[in-house]
């Protein structure tokens, strides 16, 4: 019992009954506009004096409403009160304005149902309620008054009378019923007629990736950035500490390169902002590269303690401005690994050579404590998968039986096809 009346009389009864009522007050003036052509045709000086011409009225009207629902923002304002009266996911309604013939059909036949719809509910909820109350409180009044007051004569008849009560409360859960029951067709009809087309949905799609695609490219950057200044910081602080008595010289270089990575680390961290904020085209975004900025990492990373070794069999001036950028990322990152897990002055080795049209970059380091149970297993490796993807290129990395860790890149001179 109480799943019926939360069916007929629950919130979401509730508001597609209203759903429905704004559905009749909008079908009003299409009503009006009905009732001036009936009027003159069938010699009515009062239309709405009769239910007859009022229904041709209403029934005139509905063509009139689909013609006016080709306004653009039909399907936006229809699909915003079928989300928030009718309890239909966003997901499942088209956002924007119908373009196409067959979006404006779906639209014309969805207005015309909600108008006919709301049109029939609302005039029920008009005169439904008062009849009802009428026949509830009718043998209370009969028996304080005394009389008939009027009554037809089927009222005369006592068993009738009793009856009153009980027919003006079913005549509310009927008006309950077909709310409840127009509500839900037209909640599972909004879908197919408001929803978005296989276009739109493409498009929603696309959105979503590219949307995806930049919140990835700022988690690469950052990590990449940020991760490596942090990592080298820390190992140069470490280092400087525990030689702060005995080699006040080291100590100061290493301070000068922690204010350097710092320094430098803010000025990256405004470029990659510069570039989510204003939507760089491949090989004009600002960034760090191999040709200016290669010498600078190295030096950064020695600060510290780390013994580093770089061979570069290539001209870094003469690579593209992506390539050199994304090369600088992945360079950067085999060194924030080692940094990690080499150990304190292990030696890494690193080689950047041009080889059959392709930019090969190999950043090796022996493994001192346990190795990564997998190759692919952190972000920053996932981060040089994707970069050496998206040029084209690939990239492992993974312990050697020498217990050295190898991170290898191969990027394409030309990009990908």
């Amino acid at each position: 019992m109480s799943a019926v009346a939360r069916l007929l009389f629950g919130r979401r009864a509730r508001l597609r009954w209203i759903h429905l009522i704004l559905g009749g007050a909008l079908a009003m003036p299409y009503v009006l506009v009905g009732s001036v052509v009936i009027g003159p045709v069938t010699g009515s000086d009062d239309v709405f004096g009769s239910f007859p011409l009022q229904l041709a009225s209403f029934g005139l009207g509905l063509p009139l409403a689909a013609v006016t629902s080709l306004f653009p923002l039909t399907r936006p304002l229809e699909s915003g009160a079928v989300r928030w009266l009718c309890g239909v996911d966003a997901e499942r309604l088209a956002s924007g304005p119908a373009r196409t013939r067959g979006e404006k059909g779906r639209t014309a036949a969805w207005f015309t149902l909600h108008l006919g719809f709301g049109g029939i509910i609302a005039g029920m909820s008009l005169a439904l309620p008062p009849f009802a109350v009428t026949l509830i409180v009718l043998p209370l009044l009969v028996g304080v008054r005394g009389d008939r007051l009027g009554l037809p004569e089927v009222f005369d008849h006592a068993w009738v009378l009793a009856l009153a009560p009980v027919v003006g409360a079913l005549s509310l859960v009927a008006l309950a019923g077909c709310a409840a029951g127009c509500g839900a067709l037209l909640a599972r009809w909004a879908p197919l007629l408001l929803g978005p087309t296989p276009r739109e949905r493409l498009a929603a799609a696309e959105a979503r990736a590219a949307d995806l695609a930049v919140r990835n490219r700022l988690a690469r950057e950052l990590h990449d950035s940020v991760g490596h200044a942090l990592s080298a910081v820390t190992l140069q602080a470490s280092a400087a500490r525990r030689v702060l008595d005995s080699d006040p010289e080291f100590v100061r270089e290493a301070l000068a390169a922690i204010e350097e990575t710092t320094r430098r680390t803010v000025g990256e961290l405004d470029a990659v902002l510069f570039v989510l904020r204003e939507g760089d085209a491949p090989g004009t975004a600002p960034g760090p590269t191999l040709a200016a900025d290669l010498d600078g990492l190295l030096r950064r990373t020695r600060a510290g303690g780390q013994r580093v070794s770089a061979t570069v069999d290539a001209d870094p001036e003469a690579l593209p401005l992506l390539l050199s950028r994304e090369a600088y990322r992945i360079v950067q990152e085999g060194l924030s690994n080692a940094l990690k897990h080499a150990g304190e002055r292990a030696a890494v080795e690193v080689r950047i050579a041009v080889a059959g049209g392709e930019l090969e970059i190999t950043v090796e380091n022996p493994v001192t404590g346990p190795a990564p149970s997998r190759t692919g297993g952190g972000h920053g490796l996932r981060g040089i998968a994707d970069r050496a993807r998206l040029l084209g290129g690939t990239a492992t990395a993974g312990a050697t039986a020498a217990h050295t860790w190898r991170l290898h890149a191969r990027l394409p001179l030309r990009g990908p096809a």
